[in-house]
């Protein structure tokens, strides 16, 4: 529905800007320890309060959202880079060996969720943010190479694609300037979809030590820092929690809110 689409895009749009801004202004420096003001609750100074070391919890949340942002958008770059061209590959060669091929790799991916994918690769480069984006871009590429492939087969016995074949082009031309442009918009939604889970797994992975390492904000570890504190201090779990959960809730309402507006069968079924 579009106001769906109108509350995901505000919601969204406010972390983006405070990711943003955050280059260029945060309301105290995140790195700084004050520790004579440490676990203060929200007041005018700091809107949010401090941690356990001083530090100002809006600035790091502030930082943490560039870091979660990045670590997704380039997971979801990385998926749709590789998912897509294989997804388009296996369905132009329809129940040939490289059609079983793809799938088959795609359910072994599947079987390691971005977690272990994650576990897998720290314990040979390290733990660190390249590392999680890696994790979490390798889970996103059989997504999306399913979804291409399933909305593909459905385009390849269309008659525009029969009058191109018949007109001589290769099924690489057909895939890229007939059957692309026809699941772009599936993409654009699932590209946004994918983005509120990869971040998601990225605080997941930051959580248990796995993802962006200190001295870098991660909403994951702000979460896992505040753990043992929240009788005495809850702000310091509830702040980054709702940083989360907000930022996921406006992405996934978004991603609902452009299905509804592309998909032009739910268009008419609205009508």
């Amino acid at each position: 529905m579009k106001r769906n689409l109108i509350l995901g895009a505000i919601l969204s749009a406010i972390f983006v800007a405070a990711a943003l801004l955050s280059f260029v202004w945060t309301p105290h420096d995140h790195a700084a320890l004050d520790i004579p003001s440490k676990l203060q609750r929200p007041d005018l100074s700091n809107l949010l309060g401090t941690d356990h070391f001083g530090r100002d919890i809006l600035s790091m949340i502030m930082v943490g959202a560039r870091t979660s942002i990045a670590v997704a958008l380039v997971a979801v770059g990385i998926g749709m880079g590789l998912g897509v061209p294989l997804g388009l590959w296996a369905a132009a060669r329809s129940g040939t060996l490289i059609d079983e091929i793809i799938m088959r790799g795609n359910d072994l991916v599947f079987a390691f969720p971005a977690l272990v994918i994650a576990i897998l690769i720290t314990a040979v480069f390290g733990a660190g943010a390249i590392n999680a984006i890696i994790a979490i871009g390798i889970f996103n590429i059989p997504v999306f190479a399913r979804i291409t492939r399933g909305a593909a087969l459905s385009l390849w016995q269309r008659d525009f694609i029969l009058a191109a074949r018949v007109a001589g082009k290769s099924a690489a031309r057909i895939s890229t300037e007939h059957i692309l442009p026809n699941v772009a918009n599936l993409l654009i939604v699932q590209g946004t979809i994918q983005f509120s889970l990869g971040i998601l797994a990225e605080a997941g992975l930051s959580y248990v030590g796995l993802g962006a390492q200190p001295p870098t904000p991660s909403w994951g570890r702000m979460l896992a820092d505040a753990q043992t504190m929240v009788s005495i201090a809850p702000h310091l779990a509830l702040m980054p929690g709702l940083a989360i959960i907000l930022t996921v809730l406006g992405l996934n309402l978004m991603g609902d809110g452009l299905r509804d507006h592309l998909d032009p069968r739910l268009r008419v079924a609205r009508i």
